[in-house]
């Protein structure tokens, strides 16, 4: 894995600002720092978690490259339980991009890998995987809600959970083991009785983790919202009108946007992922028609529908069709254009979809925004988000392993009740104990934990 090797990167964003910050880690950070950085302190012989004011100096040609802060902080106080340098340089591309390259150019540090900074903290044993997986939770975060739930995984909320999860089937484990050593004094229903009542103990801890699974992965990875509905009902002025930019085009002529937008909104903490998509009708224009198509699919992929109807003309065989596609499926009708005189009989929605699920709105005069927030967070978090101290369970990979971890643990009562010896039981138990530790990280592959952090930008 290259760990003892020092690494750099550039871990704020690419492009103008105040300020432009590298990190450097590894056993050379400091000193490959101080080869270059000329100030009034020599930063090799510096306490830790100090600033410095000074500039960068190429050592061949004496020129000063940059004027910068650096800080220092040792391992293994630092991010990655190493030797960590940041210096902190003018905002803009080539300022921090010429200290880079200048740290590089000797070949004793080598650029990040994507994640690597994470990947090291983890390898070092400063975090578990739970919470290493929560850093990128916290970079991608769509709204503060979700932001405040990565928070608290980074700072060990799952992991303190699992942890104690794991350490109450340890004992489990070794209250079998003495019965298996000593079968002389085992009386075989107590022990059968204990092993069921700490196993039912377990996956009631593991059922109220993921009790919390459908509403934390909303929260980390946001509602995927269609907006659909035939042309020039107004889906994409909803769209500006809910992020409040205009990002879509708006006119009277059918058939303006012939492609599927793509925005995030936060609507009442709940991050959406809005797709504002072609009008769907029969059409002969070839443009127009791959928008239809795409907005088929954008459709059948949404966990949230908003079909926008225009109460201003009768309804079209065009909305028939499409109410009755929609059928089963998580919809909210949007009853738009109010402002104008009303010339549609919504019997036939009412007779077709719940009362709740119906908002009349317009758009133009941002009239019936605020109860859309209220049907979505009713529809999708039973009428409100659970309170701020809730452990959330949001990863796939968590929530796989936790359901893993309560299969083995029901094998195991189950082949209590139908007498099977219990250092075979033994087996289910010590199983999810594994599981668990697998989310943890204890027990995992190099392939997955490069997968894993392959997902994570450059310079974290």
């Amino acid at each position: 894995m290259m760990n003892e090797d020092t690494i750099a990167a550039i871990s704020t964003a690419v492009g103008e600002g105040g300020i432009a910050v590298i990190r450097v880690s590894g056993s050379e950070a400091v000193r490959e720092t101080a080869k270059l950085f000329r100030s009034k302190s020599n930063i090799e012989e510096v306490p830790s978690h100090t600033v410095h004011y000074g500039h960068i100096v190429n050592p061949s040609s004496g020129e000063i490259i940059e004027e910068l802060l650096v800080t220092v902080m040792r391992g293994p106080r630092s991010f990655t339980a190493e030797d960590v340098v940041e210096l902190s340089t003018h905002g803009g591309v080539v300022a921090v991009k010429r200290v880079l390259e200048l740290l590089l150019k000797e070949g004793t540090v080598r650029i990040a890998e994507p994640g690597e900074f994470t990947k090291r903290a983890f390898l070092n044993g400063r975090i578990d995987l739970t919470q290493a997986e929560a850093v990128i939770d916290l970079i991608r975060s769509k709204s503060d809600r979700a932001f405040s739930v990565a928070m608290k995984q980074a700072e060990g909320a799952l992991s303190r959970k699992v942890k104690a999860l794991r350490h109450s089937l340890v004992e489990l484990l070794a209250h079998i083991e003495v019965n298996i050593d000593y079968p002389e004094h085992d009386v075989t229903e107590m022990t059968n009785a204990y092993i069921c009542q700490r196993s039912n103990e377990a996956i009631d801890e593991i059922n109220l983790l993921l009790k919390t699974a459908a509403e934390g992965k909303i929260l980390r990875e946001g509602i995927v919202t269609a907006i659909v509905g035939r042309p020039n009902v107004g889906k994409s002025s909803l769209l500006n009108a809910l992020v409040q930019e205009n990002k879509a085009i708006v006119t009277e002529i059918a058939g303006t946007t012939r492609d599927v937008i793509e925005e995030f909104v936060t609507i009442g903490g709940i991050p959406l992922r809005l797709l504002d998509t072609a009008g769907i009708r029969e059409t002969e224009d070839v443009v127009e028609k791959i928008g239809v198509e795409r907005s088929r699919s954008a459709l059948a992929d949404a966990d949230l529908i908003l079909l926008m109807l225009n109460v201003s003309e009768p309804l079209q065989e065009d909305d028939r069709l499409l109410m009755e596609q929609l059928r089963g499926r998580q919809v909210v009708i949007l009853l738009n254009k109010t402002d104008l005189p009303q010339a549609m009989d919504t019997e036939e929605i009412e007779r077709l979809f719940p009362s709740d699920s119906i908002i009349r709105l317009s758009v133009l005069q941002e009239t019936g925004l605020d109860q859309l927030e209220q049907v979505i967070s009713r529809m999708f978090f039973s009428g409100q988000l659970e309170s701020a101290d809730l452990t959330y369970v949001s990863n796939v990979r968590h929530i796989t392993l936790l359901g893993h971890a309560k299969q083995s643990l029901l094998d195991a009562m189950n082949a209590t009740e139908i007498g099977i010896p219990i250092d075979i039981v033994q087996i289910d138990v010590r199983i999810a104990w594994e599981q668990l530790g697998e989310l943890l990280g204890d027990s995992v592959s190099e392939s997955l934990i490069d997968q894993i952090f392959s997902q994570f930008c450059l310079g974290k």
